[in-house]
């Protein structure tokens, strides 16, 4: 995998995500500080930058920073709930600029649970919108983002069937599993927060459908003892096989933080699971998720080391 830098470039949004993680303010980064993270990714052997917010498409000047991140041979990608790139003219604009690949976030194939959940009426059929124009520019390629919450996890798998029906082009497809500690999620714990058990059938199925159609994904947040099958696919568990770290440049107090530990609490019973050393642990126990929740698993560790280590 390429390392990567992430950028916030601001926090304004057209959505009212109750699940969102970076409410907006009025922070907004220049052009030329945004021009001199590119050059530090650059000089710390980046090889693509990732820019976020926010929402990215409500920056001034993505198209010059898209342009300038690719000139420096920086591989630049947006993150975008793809509401303003319902407008071909604009996403046409990106592509000109530079712009080669995207991570667009849906939360559901349904229009009612899209809207409730992104606080936008009109939101899933802006990203129908956006994918068809996708398709009509070709070169941008899509990377697909889906946060579980609650209210889309009992049907995972129905979105994924209908994106790889409708939308064969995406070939990327990445889970969050919902961070309970952002904001609006935690103000909402109540409606929002799913428990590990409430999408543990529905992901399995998802992945499954993905494998047969031939795509790739990935799983955040997301303890080994409910990925059995596709513990490969953990996001964390790669990091810490590969030993990687990650660095995003964020507009708030905590502005360049770089990540390389991966671990996250882990209870009694995580002592006598074969996965321990390579397993994230569950996210937020205590106080939003239940470590009565986790069980151990005896499968091969060095078959998920080997497959992770030797996949292209």
């Amino acid at each position: 995998m390429a390392k990567l830098g992430y950028i916030q470039v601001t926090r304004q949004c057209n959505q009212k995500c109750i699940i969102c993680s970076n409410p907006p303010t009025e922070k907004k980064l220049s052009l030329k500080k945004a021009k001199e993270k590119i050059d530090e990714i650059k000089s710390e052997g980046g090889e693509g930058v990732i820019i976020t917010g926010g929402e990215p498409t409500l920056y001034e000047k993505l198209l010059e920073l898209i342009a300038y991140a690719d000139e420096k041979g920086v591989f630049p990608r947006i993150i975008t709930n793809g509401q303003k790139m319902a407008d071909f003219k604009y996403a046409k604009s990106l592509k000109m600029a530079g712009l080669q690949h995207l991570h667009l976030s849906i939360y559901s194939y349904r229009a009612d649970i899209q809207a409730t959940i992104s606080g936008n009426k009109d939101s899933l059929t802006n990203i129908v919108k956006t994918l068809s124009n996708l398709r009509k520019l070709e070169s941008i390629t899509v990377d697909i983002n889906i946060a579980i919450s609650k209210l889309n996890a009992d049907h995972l798998s129905k979105t994924v069937t209908w994106l790889v029906t409708e939308y064969p082009f995406a070939e990327h497809f990445v889970f969050n599993n919902l961070d309970p500690f952002m904001n609006r999620a935690s103000e909402n714990a109540q409606h929002v927060v799913p428990r590990l058990r409430d999408f543990e059938l529905e992901l399995h199925r998802a992945l499954k459908i993905l494998t047969e159609k031939k795509k790739t994904f990935r799983v955040e947040r997301v303890p080994l003892c409910y990925l059995a099958e596709f513990e490969f696919a953990c996001t964390e568990t790669r990091k810490i096989v590969k030993e990687e770290s990650r660095t995003v440049y964020f507009l708030d107090k905590k502005g360049k933080s770089t990540q390389d530990e991966w671990k996250s609490e882990k209870t009694s019973c995580c002592d006598k699971c074969s996965l321990d050393d390579i397993c994230a642990g569950l996210y937020g126990w205590g106080r939003y998720y239940s470590t009565i929740e986790l069980s151990p698993v005896f499968v091969d560790k060095a078959e998920i080391i080997k497959k992770i280590k030797n996949e292209k």
